[in-house]
């Protein structure tokens, strides 16, 4: 996903002299291109992320449009309060970029574990937070944040889904779906989407038909395709790489709960109530944590039983 992300940027870069990048002080083969083609518009400001948030924010204010660049918690949690009270309270046109949500970076424990950021940064006002599950919604996503006035949040994954171009077009705020069924719904947002697709597949070998839908829009979003798949399903499961508190479940009952539209089961698939202490790659804390694909199969099964 970030390869896609910088492909996008430069892109829009090489057509919009405002638009400036800054990284702290990592990411350089991946953005060794960027950097020699758009010198001005580059800045490392070092292993200082939250004074990079600061910068940005000054820029914005002067009438760029600023992306910071880190992996997982830093640019984010570390910057938590620069986000809410200078950029955000302010309207700046930044954009945070976090790379490696979820479990992307398993094998370097849990200090570059993203799995509490979406719950935060969608609950913070005026933040319009986005984590797109394959690569055409990250080229989306991403031209869809440079023209959206305001402070954005982009969080990109390691793994990526499939990219069902053909399925539903993107819109910030309007979840896509991906597949019809009639039995479950499955709502996903990330790279964990590539599990919910095989999981899928798996029930459909049993009899069971799924809808999956990306919700790559967390903060704004509109309630009508969640209301629907309540009524038309006999079950919504949440899939999630991200603590089940407050992030894609708690906004998906949140949205049911307001509306009166509560499914008849539900289900939350995710990081359950602890931290991500074991260490290990992406696919085995994915097992581990029992959010791969054959437990959200088997959990799914056990649901509609």
């Amino acid at each position: 996903m970030r390869d896609r992300f910088i492909q996008t940027l430069s892109r829009l870069a090489e057509r919009d002299p405002r638009i400036m990048l800054i990284t702290g002080d990592l990411g350089f083969g991946v953005l060794n291109d960027y950097r020699q083609r758009f010198p001005k518009q580059f800045i490392n400001a070092g292993v200082a992320e939250q004074n990079m948030t600061l910068v940005a924010t000054g820029m914005a204010l002067e009438g760029h449009i600023v992306f910071t660049y880190s992996i997982g918690n830093f640019p984010t949690l570390r910057c938590l309060e620069m986000i809410r009270n200078d950029a955000a309270y302010h309207g700046a046109n930044v954009k945070v970029v976090s790379i490696g949500g979820g479990f992307s970076y398993g094998a370097l424990g849990i200090s570059h574990h993203a799995t509490e950021d979406l719950a935060i940064l969608r609950s913070l006002p005026d933040i319009t937070s986005v984590s797109p599950t394959s690569l055409w919604e990250v080229t989306q996503a991403t031209e869809a944040i440079t023209r959206l006035p305001g402070t954005c949040f982009l969080r990109l994954d390691k793994d990526v889904g499939p990219d069902c171009v053909d399925a539903e077009p993107f819109a910030l705020g309007a979840p896509r779906r991906l597949r019809h069924g009639t039995d479950v719904a499955f709502f996903t947002t990330g790279g964990i989407l590539s599990e919910v697709v095989k999981a899928a597949d798996a029930l459909a070998r049993d009899g069971i038909s799924a809808s999956i839908y990306s919700v790559h829009s967390l903060n704004p979003v509109v309630a009508e395709p969640f209301v629907a798949a309540s009524r038309n399903h006999r079950a919504i499961v949440t899939v999630e790489e991200h603590t089940i508190h407050g992030g894609l479940a708690g906004l998906v009952l949140e949205t049911l709960g307001d509306t009166g539209a509560f499914p008849r089961r539900f289900l939350r698939i995710g990081l359950e109530g602890c931290f991500s202490s074991v260490v290990g790659s992406q696919s085995y804390l994915r097992t581990h944590y029992r959010m791969d694909a054959p437990a959200i199969a088997a959990r799914t099964r056990s649901l509609l039983t």
